[in-house]
């Protein structure tokens, strides 16, 4: 069991005090997810221009926050900034004590979170002759994630990652962005939890591990919403103020009918 944080943002320029209120809620938010792991935290600051920041560390979401590397890559957080990407571990495999093993999980071009086991990851590597940097099987997602580059196209995208997925065998609730089309956000529940909630006022997107914790982060009267199961959802940043919850492609994970966010 692990915890997810992520707060996808349209990428524009904002008052300081809802820069100050972003960083906030999902401080807040990657707190709440420490009940789900203790043993690491990481979280990765992804701009529109396909720069990424990365900070991870082999101790708990209370400790984290409150390191100054956490809070200086919070102040890098600016108006080209399209994904704060956050999680909390419980291991299943993989020293924590070695970065790789933590997420966001680097894989080439491609950043994640996960929350499950992968039971097949071995196999998929040596079948796939991908390379390896860590021993969490979580990497195999986002090693096989890495082959396909994004397409201009969300339903021609989400249809060549479908039958990479398909091989995954376990629990495998995720979020995964690609330095090559950086504001774009796939995501999949999978036997784990995970909800997300529009802010309309801020043209973010915020996602967590469970409802409650968003209601515990913006206040009983925010409207969250738990996502569909097996359904790949393709968000964009550019598209949020339009769409807010609704994914710019979507497409079942196992039955193959695909559709498209309004």
């Amino acid at each position: 069991m692990c915890g997810i944080s992520a707060v996808l943002l349209h990428p524009q320029d904002r008052a300081p005090s809802d820069w100050a209120a972003i960083r906030g809620a999902f401080t807040r938010n990657l707190l709440c997810n420490e009940e789900r792991g203790r043993e690491a935290t990481g979280c990765a600051v992804v701009g529109n221009d396909g720069r990424v920041l990365l900070l991870k560390k082999p101790v708990n979401a209370s400790r984290f926050a409150v390191t100054p590397e956490y809070h200086s890559l919070l102040d890098a957080i600016d108006s080209l900034t399209v994904l704060i990407l956050g999680h909390t571990r419980l291991p299943t495999r993989g020293d924590p004590a070695f970065p790789s093993n933590n997420h966001p999980v680097e894989a080439g071009p491609v950043f994640g979170v996960h929350n499950g086991m992968v039971r097949n990851a071995d196999d998929l590597f040596v079948r796939s002759g991908l390379p390896r940097g860590a021993e969490v099987d979580s990497e195999i997602i986002f090693r096989l994630l890495a082959t396909v580059v994004p397409a201009s196209s969300g339903a021609e995208y989400l249809s060549s990652v479908r039958p990479l997925i398909c091989q995954l065998e376990g629990e495998f609730t995720f979020l995964a962005c690609d330095r090559r089309r950086p504001d774009q956000l796939l995501v999949l529940k999978h036997e784990n939890p995970l909800s997300a909630c529009f802010r309309e006022d801020w043209r973010a997107l915020f996602f967590s591990s469970q409802y409650l914790f968003l209601r515990k982060s913006f206040g009983e009267h925010i409207h969250a919403e738990s996502l569909p199961d097996d359904r790949l959802l393709l968000f964009e940043a550019g598209r949020i103020p339009a769409a807010g919850l609704r994914p710019a492609a979507c497409l079942d994970l196992f039955e193959g009918t695909a559709g498209h966010g309004g």
